[in-house]
């Protein structure tokens, strides 16, 4: 039976979800492990973890007797009033915090330029004759993709870095890759006027290679332009402006991929309830 965090024991303490995460994060930081070490001890998903850890998910009493083992706490200390981290300090662990970080480990995206291309050419094909797909909408759904991906499958789609910028995530490097499709006759870069504004467009003179996209990473493209492929340029920007990974992000700054775990309803792509990882 699955309870609510702040009833876990019974006790005349109640704490709050967002308490138990906050509780749950120090203790793992403290003993220098990452999300993905503590998910996996205590067999539920990374993301599952990083819900629980912000206060967005219930913890029921085995995942929470689960962790006490893991983080080696008491479960009456946990829930107290007068909980310390303190008293749970290995000894010389300033000493430890030296030579050993126990900063979560980010995953480095590392860009796959052919796949990339491909899957610009994917969208292309699909989307190019709408009259609104110019740069700025182009780019978006780029971003979509791979956060969305990134989010269901905890693995990269292109590899391609975002960073902030007053009109919304962009891709970093597309520019040069873009240059090099132009060069080789993969696509083309038109001026359009659209309402009275010169608009950026590329028309696709090749096929996308599909046998560079798994199924998987074909169908969250699919479904971001099923999603967003009709959306205006500056509602698809203002969209973009309130999911997590731009909310996050500090201006001209790198968006980290880790923050798609953090998304709520109607970013999110992936359900984080009451999913359990089998080992």
């Amino acid at each position: 039976m699955l309870l609510k965090a702040q009833y876990l024991t019974g006790m005349s303490t109640k704490l709050s979800q967002k308490q138990i995460g906050q509780r749950i994060t120090e203790l793992r930081k403290m003993k220098g492990l990452s999300q993905e070490d503590l998910a996996k001890s205590v067999r539920i998903s990374r993301p599952s973890l990083a819900q629980i850890e912000l206060g967005n998910r219930s913890v029921d009493i085995l995942e929470l007797q689960s962790l006490a083992m893991v983080l080696g706490f008491s479960l009456d200390d946990f829930m107290s009033a007068d909980f310390s981290l303190e008293s749970y300090r290995e000894p010389k662990a300033k000493e430890k915090e030296k030579t050993k970080t126990s900063e979560e480990r980010i995953s480095v995206p590392k860009l796959k330029v052919e796949k990339i291309k491909n899957v610009l050419l994917y969208i292309l094909e699909r989307c190019a004759g709408k009259p609104n797909v110019g740069e700025t909408v182009l780019y978006k759904l780029l971003y979509f993709s791979d956060f969305n991906y990134y989010e269901l499958y905890e693995e990269h789609l292109t590899g391609a870095r975002y960073r902030k910028l007053p009109y919304g995530p962009v891709p970093q490097k597309l520019d040069s890759i873009l240059a090099q499709m132009m060069e080789n006759g993969q696509i083309q870069r038109i001026k359009t006027e659209y309402y009275d504004k010169i608009q950026t467009r590329y028309i696709p003179l090749a096929k996308a290679d599909l046998t560079e996209l798994r199924a998987s990473e074909k169908e969250v493209i699919d479904k971001v332009i099923e999603q967003m492929s009709d959306w205006s340029a500056a509602a698809i920007s203002n969209y973009s402006h309130k999911d997590m990974p731009w909310l996050a992000s500090k201006e001209g700054e790198e968006m980290n991929y880790e923050l798609a775990f953090y998304r709520d309803a109607p970013f999110s792509v992936r359900n984080y309830g009451d999913e359990m990882e089998e080992q």
